[in-house]
Protein backbone atom coordinates (compact mmCIF):
# COMPACT_ATOMS: atom_id res chain seq x y z
CA UNK A 1 0.00 0.00 0.00
CA UNK A 2 1.33 3.42 -0.98
CA UNK A 3 2.25 5.68 1.92
CA UNK A 4 0.02 8.76 2.21
CA UNK A 5 1.32 12.23 1.39
CA UNK A 6 -0.44 13.62 4.49
CA UNK A 7 -1.52 11.62 7.52
CA UNK A 8 -3.16 13.28 10.53
CA UNK A 9 -4.15 11.37 13.67
CA UNK A 10 -6.25 12.79 16.54
CA UNK A 11 -5.02 16.32 15.90
CA UNK A 12 -5.98 19.06 18.35
CA UNK A 13 -5.00 22.72 18.52
CA UNK A 14 -6.25 25.66 20.60
CA UNK A 15 -5.60 29.39 20.81
CA UNK A 16 -5.46 30.61 24.43
CA UNK A 17 -7.51 27.61 25.59
CA UNK A 18 -10.11 28.21 22.84
CA UNK A 19 -10.25 25.01 20.73
CA UNK A 20 -9.62 25.53 17.02
CA UNK A 21 -9.38 21.85 16.02
CA UNK A 22 -10.14 18.65 17.91
CA UNK A 23 -10.03 14.96 17.02
CA UNK A 24 -9.08 15.51 13.38
CA UNK A 25 -8.08 12.41 11.38
CA UNK A 26 -7.10 12.81 7.72
CA UNK A 27 -5.33 10.66 5.14
CA UNK A 28 -4.48 12.13 1.73
CA UNK A 29 -2.72 10.14 -1.00
CA UNK A 30 -0.60 11.15 -3.96
CA UNK A 31 -2.61 12.69 -6.78
CA UNK A 32 -5.65 13.61 -4.69
CA UNK A 33 -7.31 16.98 -5.27
CA UNK A 34 -8.87 17.91 -1.94
CA UNK A 35 -11.16 20.86 -1.23
CA UNK A 36 -11.19 21.91 2.43
CA UNK A 37 -14.40 23.83 3.15
CA UNK A 38 -16.07 25.27 6.21
CA UNK A 39 -17.24 28.46 7.93
CA UNK A 40 -14.97 31.34 8.84
CA UNK A 41 -13.25 30.65 12.14
CA UNK A 42 -13.79 26.91 11.79
CA UNK A 43 -10.10 26.02 11.67
CA UNK A 44 -9.38 25.64 7.93
CA UNK A 45 -6.40 27.99 7.84
CA UNK A 46 -5.15 26.64 11.17
CA UNK A 47 -5.17 23.15 9.66
CA UNK A 48 -3.14 24.34 6.66
CA UNK A 49 -0.62 26.09 8.92
CA UNK A 50 -0.22 22.90 10.94
CA UNK A 51 0.36 20.86 7.77
CA UNK A 52 2.97 23.39 6.62
CA UNK A 53 4.76 23.28 9.97
CA UNK A 54 4.02 26.94 10.75
CA UNK A 55 2.22 25.76 13.91
CA UNK A 56 2.97 22.72 16.06
CA UNK A 57 0.23 20.25 17.09
CA UNK A 58 -0.69 20.41 20.76
CA UNK A 59 -2.16 16.92 20.62
CA UNK A 60 -2.02 14.15 18.03
CA UNK A 61 0.34 13.75 15.10
CA UNK A 62 0.85 15.06 11.57
CA UNK A 63 3.12 13.39 9.04
CA UNK A 64 3.84 14.97 5.65
CA UNK A 65 5.83 12.71 3.31
CA UNK A 66 6.24 10.42 6.32
CA UNK A 67 8.01 13.06 8.43
CA UNK A 68 7.04 15.92 10.77
CA UNK A 69 5.73 19.04 8.99
CA UNK A 70 8.47 21.36 7.79
CA UNK A 71 10.93 18.54 7.15
CA UNK A 72 10.58 18.67 3.34
CA UNK A 73 9.87 22.28 2.34
CA UNK A 74 11.27 21.83 -1.17
CA UNK A 75 8.55 19.27 -1.92
CA UNK A 76 5.72 21.65 -1.01
CA UNK A 77 4.32 24.68 -2.83
CA UNK A 78 2.16 27.14 -0.89
CA UNK A 79 -0.18 29.86 -2.15
CA UNK A 80 -1.31 32.00 0.82
CA UNK A 81 -4.71 33.60 1.11
CA UNK A 82 -5.25 36.29 -1.52
CA UNK A 83 -4.28 39.73 -0.29
CA UNK A 84 -4.77 43.17 -1.77
CA UNK A 85 -1.18 43.95 -0.77
CA UNK A 86 -0.03 42.40 -4.07
CA UNK A 87 -1.88 45.08 -6.04
CA UNK A 88 0.74 47.76 -5.50
CA UNK A 89 3.79 45.50 -5.68
CA UNK A 90 6.17 47.14 -8.22
CA UNK A 91 7.67 43.91 -9.62
CA UNK A 92 6.97 42.18 -12.93
CA UNK A 93 5.10 38.88 -13.04
CA UNK A 94 8.34 37.07 -13.94
CA UNK A 95 10.16 38.60 -10.96
CA UNK A 96 7.39 37.50 -8.60
CA UNK A 97 7.54 33.93 -9.93
CA UNK A 98 11.34 33.86 -9.58
CA UNK A 99 10.95 34.78 -5.91
CA UNK A 100 9.79 31.19 -5.41
CA UNK A 101 13.44 30.11 -5.82
CA UNK A 102 15.26 30.39 -2.51
CA UNK A 103 18.72 30.05 -4.07
CA UNK A 104 18.17 33.09 -6.27
CA UNK A 105 17.06 35.17 -3.31
CA UNK A 106 20.22 34.16 -1.47
CA UNK A 107 22.23 35.57 -4.39
CA UNK A 108 20.59 38.96 -3.99
CA UNK A 109 17.78 38.21 -6.46
CA UNK A 110 20.20 37.38 -9.27
CA UNK A 111 18.88 34.48 -11.31
CA UNK A 112 20.52 32.21 -13.88
CA UNK A 113 19.25 31.52 -17.38
CA UNK A 114 18.08 28.05 -16.34
CA UNK A 115 16.14 29.56 -13.42
CA UNK A 116 14.43 31.99 -15.78
CA UNK A 117 13.53 29.04 -18.01
CA UNK A 118 12.02 27.34 -14.94
CA UNK A 119 9.96 30.48 -14.32
CA UNK A 120 8.74 30.40 -17.92
CA UNK A 121 7.69 26.75 -17.52
CA UNK A 122 5.82 27.54 -14.30
CA UNK A 123 4.02 30.47 -15.92
CA UNK A 124 3.17 28.29 -18.90
CA UNK A 125 1.60 25.70 -16.56
CA UNK A 126 -0.39 28.48 -14.88
CA UNK A 127 -1.47 29.95 -18.21
CA UNK A 128 0.19 33.33 -17.63
CA UNK A 129 3.37 33.17 -19.74
CA UNK A 130 2.11 36.05 -21.88
CA UNK A 131 2.00 38.23 -18.75
CA UNK A 132 5.63 37.70 -17.68
CA UNK A 133 6.75 41.27 -18.44
CA UNK A 134 3.64 42.94 -17.03
CA UNK A 135 3.78 44.58 -13.62
CA UNK A 136 1.73 42.90 -10.94
CA UNK A 137 -0.23 46.07 -10.20
CA UNK A 138 -1.46 46.13 -13.81
CA UNK A 139 -3.13 42.71 -13.57
CA UNK A 140 -6.60 41.58 -12.52
CA UNK A 141 -7.16 39.69 -9.28
CA UNK A 142 -7.44 36.38 -11.11
CA UNK A 143 -4.26 37.02 -13.09
CA UNK A 144 -2.34 37.95 -9.93
CA UNK A 145 -3.55 34.80 -8.23
CA UNK A 146 -2.33 32.65 -11.13
CA UNK A 147 1.04 34.41 -10.91
CA UNK A 148 1.22 33.37 -7.25
CA UNK A 149 0.32 29.81 -8.27
CA UNK A 150 3.15 29.89 -10.83
CA UNK A 151 5.51 31.06 -8.07
CA UNK A 152 4.51 28.01 -6.02
CA UNK A 153 4.94 25.71 -9.05
CA UNK A 154 8.44 26.87 -10.02
CA UNK A 155 10.06 24.27 -7.74
CA UNK A 156 7.82 21.51 -9.19
CA UNK A 157 6.33 20.59 -5.80
CA UNK A 158 4.74 17.22 -5.12
CA UNK A 159 2.21 18.86 -2.77
CA UNK A 160 0.48 22.16 -3.56
CA UNK A 161 -1.46 23.89 -0.76
CA UNK A 162 -3.69 26.86 -1.56
CA UNK A 163 -5.55 28.98 1.00
CA UNK A 164 -8.71 30.50 -0.52
CA UNK A 165 -7.29 30.95 -4.04
CA UNK A 166 -10.78 31.68 -5.44
CA UNK A 167 -11.67 34.39 -2.92
CA UNK A 168 -12.63 37.78 -4.45
CA UNK A 169 -11.98 36.47 -7.97
CA UNK A 170 -14.50 36.95 -10.79
CA UNK A 171 -16.13 33.84 -12.37
CA UNK A 172 -13.80 33.81 -15.38
CA UNK A 173 -10.75 34.11 -13.15
CA UNK A 174 -12.00 31.27 -10.92
CA UNK A 175 -12.49 29.05 -13.94
CA UNK A 176 -8.96 29.80 -15.18
CA UNK A 177 -7.49 28.97 -11.77
CA UNK A 178 -9.41 25.69 -11.56
CA UNK A 179 -8.32 24.73 -15.07
CA UNK A 180 -4.72 25.37 -14.02
CA UNK A 181 -5.08 23.17 -10.94
CA UNK A 182 -6.96 20.33 -12.63
CA UNK A 183 -4.40 20.36 -15.45
CA UNK A 184 -1.49 19.50 -13.15
CA UNK A 185 0.08 16.08 -13.62
CA UNK A 186 -1.22 13.05 -11.73
CA UNK A 187 1.69 13.03 -9.27
CA UNK A 188 0.84 16.46 -7.87
CA UNK A 189 -1.36 16.43 -4.77
CA UNK A 190 -3.54 19.54 -4.39
CA UNK A 191 -5.12 20.71 -1.12
CA UNK A 192 -7.27 23.80 -1.61
CA UNK A 193 -9.15 25.76 1.04
CA UNK A 194 -12.36 27.20 -0.40
CA UNK A 195 -15.80 28.40 0.64
CA UNK A 196 -17.26 28.13 -2.89
CA UNK A 197 -19.13 24.82 -2.62
CA UNK A 198 -20.50 24.56 -6.14
CA UNK A 199 -17.38 25.38 -8.15
CA UNK A 200 -15.06 23.21 -6.07
CA UNK A 201 -17.31 20.17 -6.41
CA UNK A 202 -16.81 20.16 -10.18
CA UNK A 203 -13.04 19.90 -9.87
CA UNK A 204 -12.06 17.91 -6.80
CA UNK A 205 -11.76 14.23 -5.97
CA UNK A 206 -12.76 14.65 -2.33
CA UNK A 207 -14.16 17.30 0.00
CA UNK A 208 -13.26 17.73 3.66
CA UNK A 209 -15.62 19.81 5.81
CA UNK A 210 -13.89 21.53 8.73
CA UNK A 211 -15.57 23.21 11.67
CA UNK A 212 -13.28 22.49 14.65
CA UNK A 213 -13.69 18.85 13.60
CA UNK A 214 -13.40 17.27 10.14
CA UNK A 215 -15.56 15.04 7.95
CA UNK A 216 -14.79 13.65 4.49
CA UNK A 217 -17.30 13.29 1.68
CA UNK A 218 -15.44 10.25 0.36
CA UNK A 219 -15.85 11.73 -3.12
CA UNK A 220 -16.81 14.94 -4.91
CA UNK A 221 -20.24 15.40 -3.34
CA UNK A 222 -21.29 17.00 -0.08
CA UNK A 223 -23.34 15.04 2.44
CA UNK A 224 -26.02 16.22 4.90
CA UNK A 225 -23.70 15.28 7.78
CA UNK A 226 -21.01 17.60 6.44
CA UNK A 227 -23.44 20.50 6.11
CA UNK A 228 -24.70 19.82 9.64
CA UNK A 229 -21.10 20.00 10.88
CA UNK A 230 -20.56 23.34 9.15
CA UNK A 231 -23.94 25.03 9.57
CA UNK A 232 -25.89 23.09 12.20
CA UNK A 233 -29.15 21.14 11.85
CA UNK A 234 -32.58 22.61 11.07
CA UNK A 235 -36.15 21.32 11.00
CA UNK A 236 -37.47 20.10 7.65
CA UNK A 237 -39.88 23.04 7.33
CA UNK A 238 -37.22 25.64 8.09
CA UNK A 239 -36.10 27.81 5.12
CA UNK A 240 -32.48 27.22 6.14
CA UNK A 241 -33.02 23.45 5.83
CA UNK A 242 -34.29 23.93 2.27
CA UNK A 243 -31.32 26.14 1.43
CA UNK A 244 -28.85 23.58 2.78
CA UNK A 245 -30.55 20.83 0.78
CA UNK A 246 -30.16 22.94 -2.36
CA UNK A 247 -26.47 23.28 -1.52
CA UNK A 248 -26.16 19.49 -1.31
CA UNK A 249 -27.98 19.00 -4.61
CA UNK A 250 -25.96 21.67 -6.45
CA UNK A 251 -22.65 20.20 -5.27
CA UNK A 252 -23.29 16.67 -6.56
CA UNK A 253 -21.23 15.58 -9.55
CA UNK A 254 -22.55 12.57 -11.46
CA UNK A 255 -19.49 12.06 -13.66
CA UNK A 256 -15.89 12.67 -12.52
CA UNK A 257 -13.87 15.35 -14.25
CA UNK A 258 -10.64 14.68 -16.13
CA UNK A 259 -8.62 15.29 -12.99
CA UNK A 260 -10.85 13.06 -10.88
CA UNK A 261 -10.63 10.23 -13.41
CA UNK A 262 -6.86 9.95 -13.04
CA UNK A 263 -7.04 9.03 -9.33
CA UNK A 264 -9.40 8.09 -6.53
CA UNK A 265 -9.60 10.10 -3.32
CA UNK A 266 -8.56 8.15 -0.27
CA UNK A 267 -9.10 10.68 2.48
CA UNK A 268 -10.24 8.77 5.54
CA UNK A 269 -11.80 9.75 8.85
CA UNK A 270 -12.54 7.45 11.74
CA UNK A 271 -15.02 9.50 13.77
CA UNK A 272 -18.51 10.89 13.40
CA UNK A 273 -19.12 14.50 14.48
CA UNK A 274 -19.51 15.02 18.17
Amino acid sequence: MQAPIIEICELAYAYDNTPALSGVNVRINRGDFIAVIGPNGGGKTTLMRLILGLLEPQQGQILVFGAPPGSNPARIGYVPQHSNTTQGFPASAEQVVLMGLAQGKRRGFRFTASEREAADRAMQRAGVLDLRHRRLNELSGGQRQRILIARALITQPELLILDEPLSNIDPYGRQCILETLTGLDAHTTVVMVSHDLGITANAVTDIIAVNHYALSAGGSKLTPAMLALMYGTHEAGCPVHALLQQMVDSAIVEAPTAHAQRTHATTEHTHEPR
